[in-house]
């Protein structure tokens, strides 16, 4: 490892990421810190994300071998869940796709790069098995890039998916345990392809697919301790390095109000960049929200850009823009609960009504409701219903009142960048922590 003539650690890192959509914003605001500081970042990614990886400070490498999309329409996407029948399926395809059943090619294609010249570490991805596999067979110190909450469950949280409050009675740890094991039992669904995997590179089997990641030295969460729900304690190789919050390549279409509407209420609709077959709860959003005395703007996203909805005076749909133009002057924000989308409202403090379409958005729509800043809404409630769900948040005062503390306490724990460049320097240079402690 070499020096900077500052004396700061110069490191030489090959980071892993894949096209998923809300996972690319943190994976490049995470590159830009390391490349700010200094260190020569490698990423091995999607083509989609060759343009924003250079811009970002990075050297950008395609996958070869692994899954590669080369655009961001929704008929490029290799999971498609908007085309499953519920939640699980559309986890157990991503499992089949991206997750899991491509681990060797995702394996092969690090390997080969790691091997062409030295390499301090790596920063796989919470989702790329493959990454986690490359890093133990090459005996490279690794650290997992998560964009949101744990996949796992952290000790005294419930399990990831359902979007389950932290249990209070026994028949609420009873019911957590159960669904556990079935989360468990769909994961290890995947266990002889990993195993197979593994063999292929001369690994010893695993018992369950969840000991995969325990092979890393550093898992780094990039959420909010204070937006997550409490833990009874931490497992020492994990850390809350915060929001990073980097904005899409494509919303770059700056935002201004018109003077004429600044009386009423600003509501932002948002739901996704990716498609999730979000159409039908997209037009019951704004069908709701026509006849109320509020300014509705809504926002699609890369993948929804060409998506027709019926709309009404008091609302304006535009393709892309800034979040933050909208959100200084927001007094609410209608989602699907992306993680992004309610880091950076909490950012501005304002409050959430979620309607979660799957992945990470129940989780995050449960914390939005823990905290009370905002409401958790199933995505087929009635315009009826949203409308009042809406007034409700508009017209309590407790809402935005808790949101602008949450979005407080977050940004007391410091900004996400710096945060996650600090853990990365202290991984790479403590040698002795690179191997996980089982505890």
């Amino acid at each position: 490892m070499t020096k900077t003539t500052d004396a700061r650690p110069h490191l030489r890192i090959l980071a892993a990421s894949w096209e998923g959509g809300g996972n690319v914003p943190p994976t490049l605001a995470a590159i830009r810190a390391l490349a700010s500081r200094g260190h020569d970042v490698r990423l091995i990614a999607d083509d989609t994300m060759r343009t924003e990886a250079i811009e970002a400070g990075a050297r950008f490498l395609p996958w070869q071998r692994a899954p590669n999309r080369p655009d961001r329409s929704f008929e490029s996407c290799f999971i498609r869940d908007w085309e499953t029948a519920d939640a699980l399926a559309g986890f157990q395809r991503g499992c089949e796709r991206i997750f899991v059943g491509p681990a060797r090619s995702y394996a092969e294609d690090i390997l080969e790069t790691l091997a062409t010249e030295p390499t301090d570490m790596l920063l796989g991805s919470d989702l790329l098995f493959g990454s986690m596999l490359a890093g133990e067979v090459a005996k490279v110190p690794t650290a997992l890039l998560a964009s949101n909450i744990s996949l796992w469950p952290l000790p005294g949280h419930p399990p990831f998916g359902p979007g389950f409050q932290p249990a209070l009675s026994a028949a609420d740890r009873a019911r957590d345990a159960e669904v556990s094991a079935l989360i468990e039992q769909a994961w290890d669904g995947f266990l002889p392809c990993l195993n197979a995997t593994r063999a292929h590179f001369g690994a010893a089997p695993l018992a369950h697919v969840r000991e995969q990641p325990l092979s890393a030295g550093r898992y780094l969460l990039a959420t909010s301790a204070s937006f997550d729900f409490p833990a009874e304690r931490l497992p020492d190789h994990l850390r809350y390095v915060g929001p990073l919050l980097e904005l899409p390549s494509w919303a770059h279409q700056r935002w201004r109000r018109p003077p004429a509407r600044k009386m009423r209420p600003l509501v932002l609709v948002s739901f996704s960049t990716t498609n999730q077959g979000q159409a039908d709860v997209l037009q019951r959003v704004i069908s709701g929200l026509a006849g109320e005395p509020v300014e509705v703007v809504v926002t699609l996203g890369k993948a929804l850009e060409d998506l027709r909805l019926k709309s009404s005076a008091n609302v304006t749909i535009v393709a892309n823009a800034v979040h933050d133009d909208i959100l200084t002057k927001a007094s609410a924000v209608v989602t699907h609960g992306g993680h992004g989308t309610v880091m950076r409202s909490l950012h501005h403090g304002v409050p959430l009504v979620v309607l979660p379409m799957g992945r990470d958005q129940n989780d995050n729509a449960a914390r939005v409701d823990y905290h009370g800043a905002g409401l958790h809404l199933d995505p087929s409630i009635s315009p009826q219903r949203l409308a009042e769900a809406v007034r409700r948040v508009l017209s309590e005062p407790s809402f935005a009142a808790r949101a602008s503390a949450l979005g407080r306490a977050i940004a007391r724990e410091g900004p996400g960048p710096a945060r996650l460049v600090a853990e990365i320097e202290d991984f790479a240079l403590s040698p002795s922590r690179r191997t996980l402690s089982a505890a």
